[in-house]
């Protein structure tokens, strides 16, 4: 699915290696909760294969508010508490422009 307003941010996680097993249940749960939300679109979990401490979080909403509003969730807040200390180096979040889906 694909609309033109679309809002992706794309979440690189850098995570300690005897965190890992850990970061996953964590971020799955995350996950369940996310689709939920008013205006999720995606919200995908990515581990690099050929790094399995390295991540990324595809998040897409369809308006900056309900991308917004996500952060506000008892889910996302329980999350970023959860990991803080599984952290390799700070998260990065990095605010996509979809040109097609």
């Amino acid at each position: 699915f694909f609309a033109p307003t679309m809002k992706v941010v794309m979440v690189h996680v850098w995570v300690k290696p005897e965190s890992v097993d850990a970061f996953i249940t964590a971020s799955k749960k995350n996950h369940e909760c996310s689709i939920q939300e008013v205006g999720n679109m995606r919200f995908d979990i990515l581990q690099d294969p050929s790094d399995p401490c390295k991540f990324i979080l595809y998040e897409a909403y369809d308006t900056d508010e309900h991308a917004a509003a996500h952060k506000d969730t008892t889910h996302y807040l329980e999350w970023r508490e959860t990991v803080a200390d599984m952290m390799a180096q700070p998260r990065k979040g990095e605010k996509m422009t979809v040109l097609a889906p």
